[in-house]
């Protein structure tokens, strides 16, 4: 068969894509944006926990991703503990079909192989393992591109996850921990490589005009109780975190500051609720964002951003406006230390409204070298995305690569 009339190429991608975190989405549209891109002959569709929203969003088909409709409520009586029983059984025979019909199948970002925040192993990591393994069966590429991972303590998920990355045809990470962390759960990672996160190659909006001083601070909130390992402490760190929050938020109030509070997933929604009937102030607003591309708009406006979600980070980064981490885990960290901004991370476990204070004062006096410094790593992170999609080419689409590279020596 020649190149003029080959196939096309079948295309799935597969996550927690369209149920509400801002992150996940963006991700999808950074891959959806490289296939039009670089591969518009292929014929894309999704495997999803949000299928209707996929598909209204991003024009393609979407599927499901669990038989069961209750699987993320807690299920307490017979039935619907029967129900979500059925719905695994069932759910393995879905996943293969589905696998089976594609030549390749991309789980676009997202951290996929960590447990940061609190994650139960017959969840999404028995829905991946389901798909690294149907991958393996029918010969289906499946790859993992510029995923988060970190360190699992509870065997059954760290097992699921292993055996997802080890089943897995590619795989790539956003930080240099996640490939770290993967290599000590035993999976050889001597091939893998690190790249930005998926969110950098996604278009920046234009720089906004400077604004009058004291100028608008973005503060990006999340319903954090802390990660797997700290449920029995999950409602004590929530309330100090909300209570450290909140303080600083009346702190700007004080200091005359515009406050725009910023979410990145549904879930948030309470949290920002609560500081603002705690502060109760004209000069905090929320924000109304649907997308990272919201997001990016928002932090561009402010003159600086203090947030937690960590797409929240990288939308205040990608745009350029000084931002401080409130750091719930080391990939927070190790984005700040990419973006050289190491010196602005502060504990979510531990908020201190006081020495928060203090590290915001001390950012926003280096503004203007800051601003430079995320000019230069910005540049930094668009090269290597482009590396990053040269690679995913090769490995997913040879025969595309290929013609480019014959291309190429003309």
């Amino acid at each position: 068969m020649t190149p003029a009339n080959r196939a096309p190429v079948r295309v799935g991608v597969f996550g927690l894509l369209g149920s509400g975190n801002l992150g996940n989405d963006g991700s999808l549209e950074a891959v959806l944006g490289y296939l039009r891109a670089e591969h518009p002959e292929a014929v894309v569709d999704a495997l999803c926990g949000g299928p209707e929203v996929v598909t209204a969003r991003y024009g393609i088909p979407a599927t499901r991703l669990h038989w069961y409709r209750g699987e993320y409520r807690t299920a307490s009586r017979a039935g619907a503990i029967a129900g979500k029983g059925l719905g695994k059984l069932v759910d393995a025979v879905r996943t293969a079909a589905w696998v089976r019909r594609h030549d390749v199948v991309i789980v676009p970002g997202m951290g996929v192989l960590e447990a940061t925040l609190p994650l139960r192993p017959w969840g999404f990591p028995y829905s991946l393992f389901l798909l690294c393994a149907s991958g393996r069966l029918f010969g289906t590429r499946v790859a993992l591109v510029g995923v988060g991972a970190a360190a699992i303590g509870n065997r059954p998920t760290r097992a699921l996850v292993r055996w997802s990355a080890r089943l897995a045809g590619y795989r790539s990470y956003r930080d240099a921990l996640s490939r770290d962390a993967m290599r000590a759960m035993g999976v050889d990672t001597a091939r893998d490589k690190v790249y930005p996160d998926l969110a950098f190659a996604l278009p920046t909006p234009p720089a906004s005009a400077p604004s009058r001083p004291p100028g608008p601070v973005c503060v990006g909130v999340m319903d954090f109780h802390g990660g797997n390992d700290d449920r029995a402490r999950a409602e004590e760190i929530h309330r100090r975190y909300l209570d450290g929050t909140t303080r600083f938020v009346r702190a700007l109030v004080e200091d005359g500051r515009p406050v725009r509070l910023l979410t990145g997933d549904e879930c948030d929604r309470p949290v920002v609720a609560a500081i603002l009937d705690a502060v109760d102030s004209p000069l905090v607003t929320a924000a109304e964002a649907a997308s990272l591309a919201d997001l990016m708009k928002e932090t561009a406006a402010a003159d600086t951003v203090v947030a937690t979600r960590y797409h929240n980070l990288v939308c205040a980064l990608k745009v350029g406006t000084p931002t401080l981490a409130l750091s719930y885990a080391a990939k927070s960290d190790a984005l700040m230390d990419r973006m050289g901004l190491a010196a602005y991370c502060h504990p979510a476990r531990e908020v201190d409204a006081g020495q928060l204070l203090e590290q915001f004062r001390a950012l926003e006096k280096r503004s203007a070298e800051l601003r430079r410094t995320l000019a230069e790593r910005n540049l930094t992170a668009a090269r290597q995305l482009e590396d990053q999609f040269t690679a995913l080419t090769a490995a997913l689409f040879p025969a595309a690569d290929h013609a480019h590279a014959l291309r190429e020596a003309k």
